[in-house]
């Protein structure tokens, strides 16, 4: 008993230690790109040659680029999606179950109610300052639709493919997609999905609530919201994400101090003022208009 307890400590220590220099530190990536242009911050999942399938260095730099973005207070908005005509075909189960450290980091946590490696893959993108847009195509499954859960909008092509097909393998989805899914559908639909793995259609996806849009080409509409989005306030559009992600399940009284906290941060900032600005501005047919400054910390 006690070489097995010896053991597992030694795969935590290892696997928390991977994981807190992945965190800390910005490398060259393999399986994430990542390309900034003009406030927008355009991820993408490299892995084409297996649909996009998640190992675990794809998770780890994943994680590395969330932690990366929440930093970079000039960043306004986040579109990501999967190389080549795929969002991602989910886990890589056989690279990752033939290395038991592997599984241990991604599934290793200081306390049950912490997120793992595998989860803030999901709900980091959540946590995000910023709106993320997810641009699916091709094939989205598994580990992919959970990622895919974690964005604010989602965006198919009509020929796309969704599923939460963990239950095929014989698991529970555990990377944190139910926190998004319990508020995009009914608890039995959820269950009916989860307990099926049923394939959907992209239009069977809308019609669950699964995405938000189908479009003919959901990275050129993406890029559309993108400009109507980051020509509102970058602090409005942090503060109204972290209220409706926090008060969506929560109680009226939490929900009644947040947005007064919320507003009363943004009345003392200046892009507020410049919001008006613009708004002035745009009554009167003037251009360019005012820039907005950097997001305001701390959201």
């Amino acid at each position: 008993m006690l070489s097995l307890l010896v053991k597992y400590a030694k795969y935590v220590n290892l696997a928390s230690g991977l994981t807190s220099v992945n965190r800390e530190s910005v490398m060259s990536r393999e399986f994430v790109k990542i390309v900034r242009e003009q406030g927008v911050a355009y991820v993408t999942l490299t892995r084409p040659d297996k649909y996009n399938a998640i190992n675990y260095q794809m998770f780890k730099e994943i994680d590395g680029v969330i932690s990366e973005l929440k930093k970079d207070r000039t960043v306004k908005l986040v579109i990501l999606s999967g190389a080549e005509g795929n969002f991602s075909s989910g886990l890589d189960v056989k690279s990752v179950m033939n290395s038991p450290l592997q599984a241990v980091g991604l599934l290793f946590k200081w306390l049950p109610g912490n997120a793992n490696l595998a989860q803030r893959v999901s709900c980091g993108w959540r946590a995000l300052p910023i709106p993320v847009i997810a641009v699916i195509e091709g094939c989205c499954f598994g580990g992919g639709m959970q990622i895919a859960l974690g964005a604010d909008i989602r965006l198919v092509s009509p020929e796309a493919k969704l599923s939460i097909m963990e239950a095929k393998w014989g698991l529970v989805p555990d990377m944190a997609g139910l926190i998004s899914l319990r508020e995009l559908v009914g608890k039995d639909r959820a269950m009916l999905l989860t307990m099926t793995a049923k394939v959907l259609s992209a239009q069977e996806s809308l019609e669950v609530g699964l995405v938000t849009e189908v479009a003919q080409s959901p990275m050129a509409r993406a890029k559309e919201l993108a400009e109507e989005i980051i020509c509102t306030s970058p602090d409005a559009n942090a503060a109204i994400k972290m209220s409706i992600n926090k008060s969506w399940t929560a109680s009226v009284r939490r929900l009644l101090s947040r947005e007064s906290i919320s507003q009363i941060r943004l009345l003392m900032g200046k892009n507020r003022v410049i919001a008006a600005k613009r708004n002035s501005q745009d009554a009167k047919g003037v251009e360019p208009k005012s820039e907005y400054l950097i997001r305001q910390s701390g959201w």
